[in-house]
């Protein structure tokens, strides 16, 4: 079992070595890159960073001298980060379990073929279900809505044009209108239509 110490330095380490990626190194070989885990020794003298690598092999090989010549830097990294006695020496582990893991399950796409006519016509009855159950909650929420209006005694707040005029004018400075609520039919306090 792992101490909390080595977890938190090997979190640190991930942590680190992906940011440095991501962020400082412009190597032209280090590309398609996923810094999957890293394991930091118990005397915290040497790291394993795995690393998982999409393209060929030969892409994959230039990545990783890529990476191991970029060593130095990203402990230099990891020193300002773990301030601890020792900086771990990093070992970069070329991890194939996401590209086997892609392979296998295109291997099995092609030996279990499915039938394109069934799919669609499932997926479509699906499909239909949905839309169904969404106009049906579209129109109970609508007459939910309805009800609250009318019980609720609310008027929709339609203005006529010559009420929009006398409000227009009151706003442009007219002195016909007053602060109380006289012969305009406006009052004093101000309204959002």
């Amino acid at each position: 079992m792992m101490s909390r110490r080595l977890a938190k330095a090997s979190q640190a380490v991930l942590e680190t070595v992906s940011l440095t990626i991501m962020r400082h190194i412009r190597d032209p070989r280090v590309k398609n890159v996923t810094v999957l885990s890293a394991e930091v020794a118990p005397d915290m003298r040497t790291a394993r960073v795995h690393v998982s690598v999409m393209g060929t092999p030969k892409e994959q090989s230039l990545c990783m001298h890529g990476l191991q010549s970029a060593c130095g830097f990203f402990q230099a990294k990891i020193a300002d980060r773990l301030e601890t006695r020792y900086t771990p020496v990093l070992t970069f582990v070329l991890d194939q379990g996401v590209k086997r893991s892609i392979e296998t399950s295109k291997a099995l796409r092609e030996v279990i073929p499915v039938d394109e006519a069934e799919e669609e016509g499932e997926d479509s009855l699906d499909d239909d279900l949905y839309d169904e159950e969404f106009e049906d909650d579209e129109a109970e929420v609508a007459g939910e809505l309805n009800e609250e209006a009318s019980s609720s005694g609310a008027v929709d707040p339609v203005v006529t044009s010559e009420e929009a005029g006398r409000v227009s004018d009151g706003a442009a400075g007219d002195d016909s209108v007053t602060g109380d609520a006289g012969d305009t039919g406006v009052s004093g306090e101000s309204k959002s239509v």
